[in-house]
């Protein structure tokens, strides 16, 4: 007779549990109340826990971080106000990219065709100068391309291309994003 208990998925475990609660802790007294220009202090605090944090990410103390042992940012990409990482698998954010305000970010899912209706993760990526607007859900295994523009309340159930401008839910392609000489550097 086997009595070996089966393996549990890594967010399962016990060991994971354990740290998320005391990411959770670290996060409710020494991250969400961090003023706001102290992104440095939330990059350590991000770097201590697993993440790979570029230099001058800006992650914002309302961010709110599920698992930073599964986030990446690049150099000078952004987790604006209220952004919501369920990071349950990775997440990655190119160089340059911005994720704004009360966007949710979701790597795990259900699969509601089995009774007991398992987890199910995949992860996210979001390219280098990409734009996920305001309010927008990423949902697991999408890729935004690089400096591609998700607009403001999408739901990105599917990759989307690079350079590439969509909007609405379903989102549908506006067009591409042209890249114009800023006139005040001319």
């Amino acid at each position: 007779m086997n009595t070996a208990r089966p393996l549990l998925p890594r967010h399962l475990s016990s060991r994971n549990k354990m740290l998320r609660m005391v990411w959770n802790w670290v996060w409710l007294l020494l991250y969400r109340p961090s003023p706001i220009p102290l992104h440095s202090w939330r990059r350590f605090l991000l770097r201590s826990f697993g993440a790979h944090v570029g230099a001058g990410a800006h992650p914002y103390p309302s961010s709110r971080v599920w698992a930073p042992w599964n986030l990446v940012m690049g150099e000078h990409s952004c987790l604006s106000h209220q952004v919501d990482c369920y990071c349950v698998d990775k997440i990655e954010l190119g160089a340059h990219a911005t994720v704004s305000q009360y966007s949710f970010l979701c790597t795990a899912t259900h699969d509601y065709t089995q009774r007991d209706m398992p987890l199910v993760t995949a992860p996210i990526y979001i390219g280098a100068h990409a734009w996920v607007t305001a309010d927008v859900f990423v949902g697991p295994g999408v890729t935004i391309g690089e400096g591609a523009v998700g607009g403001a309340r999408s739901t990105a159930l599917r990759d989307v291309e690079p350079w590439t401008v969509v909007a609405g839910n379903p989102p549908k392609v506006i067009g591409p994003r042209v890249m114009q000489e800023n006139k005040d550097n001319i």
